[in-house]
């Protein structure tokens, strides 16, 4: 149910009947109906991916390749995570191949069968370890990206306290990211009509999000301190893409030039070759010699990103 409520004041035109001195504007308030049901045609950019029930709503397998780690992922900052850490593991020497597919979203590939045997919740990323005799299933870029650390020994301390620390940042990461994603900006970019209260309500905590940021990073190279982890990887798609202007187009209305040692890290991370590599893979929009649905070799990588370093979109 909705209700209309006409609000008024001083400076504009005559509009439905008001004062030519007076600005009139109509505002639809929400009345939340005792039991709530599913409309399907609302929910903006989105609606057509989102659904208040679970499990699979069609029968498909997922490929497989020839290497032990099968990844199925799309690149968002959630996606990018996990494919950063595979390209810096392999980058360092670790035999990390794989292979990753990717998963379109917007098509409803998350919901088939054989990917929801690997994730229940329908979200990417979701992997698939078949190197132990058992294989294991792995979901939640979080979890994800300790499996891989720890299984290959690198970008997670073993120090007790510095574990701590990285581990501190990785779920401060997937604990504030829903606030800028689905907070912000899904009102500020992706929903069908911009309302101030839930952009400025977002907006103010995505800017209190990059000063935490912006404070920790005054004292220290990287987030954890002066070691690059997997904490650096997690938190830089969402906020280094925030800072460098890659995110929701919004980089001059949260005055991101603001956070210069966000800044200073963003451009550093983004300097690196292996993050350059994994922000490409299971990319499924832009120019079409740009993107890279498939992985499963080094070359497919160099090619990509060789056409986005001659016109510098990586």
């Amino acid at each position: 149910m909705v209700r209309t409520v006409l609000i008024s004041a001083e400076g504009d035109e005559d509009v439905a009947g008001t004062d030519a001195t007076q600005k009139a504007c109509l505002m639809t308030e929400y009345v939340p109906p005792k039991v709530w049901t599913w409309d399907q045609s609302n929910g903006g950019a989105f609606a057509s991916t989102n659904r208040p029930i679970a499990g699979p709503t069609h029968e498909a397998a997922l490929r497989r390749g020839a290497h032990p780690l099968q990844l199925h992922s799309l690149a968002t900052p959630n996606g990018q995570k996990v494919t950063i850490l595979l390209e810096e593991l392999l980058a360092a020497g670790h035999d990390a191949e794989y292979d990753a597919y990717l998963v379109n979203i917007s098509k409803g590939d998350q919901f088939s069968s054989g990917f929801v045997a690997i994730n229940p919740n329908s979200k990417i990323p979701a992997m698939i370890d078949y190197g132990p005799a058992e294989p294991i299933r792995l979901f939640e870029s979080g979890s994800i990206m300790v499996y891989l650390a720890d299984k290959f020994g690198a970008f997670l301390s073993k120090d007790v306290a510095k574990r701590a620390e990285t581990m501190n940042w990785l779920f401060w990461q997937m604990g504030s990211a829903p606030f800028v994603g689905g907070g912000f900006g899904h009102f500020y970019a992706y929903a069908p009509e911009k309302l101030e209260y839930p952009i400025n309500r977002y907006a103010m905590e995505t800017k209190r999000q990059l000063d935490v940021l912006d404070r920790q990073l005054a004292d220290h190279e990287f987030i954890a301190g002066s070691e690059y982890s997997i904490a650096d990887m997690a938190i830089f798609p969402w906020y280094g893409g925030l800072a460098l202007g890659r995110s929701y187009n919004a980089a001059e209305f949260l005055d991101v030039a603001s956070y210069k040692n966000v800044l200073r890290w963003a451009r550093q991370v983004d300097a690196r070759e292996p993050v350059k590599r994994g922000r490409c893979v299971n990319t499924g929009h832009g120019p079409e010699d740009e993107q890279l649905h498939e992985r499963h070799s080094a070359a497919d990588v160099d090619k990509v990103v060789t056409i986005r370093k001659q016109r510098g979109t990586v």
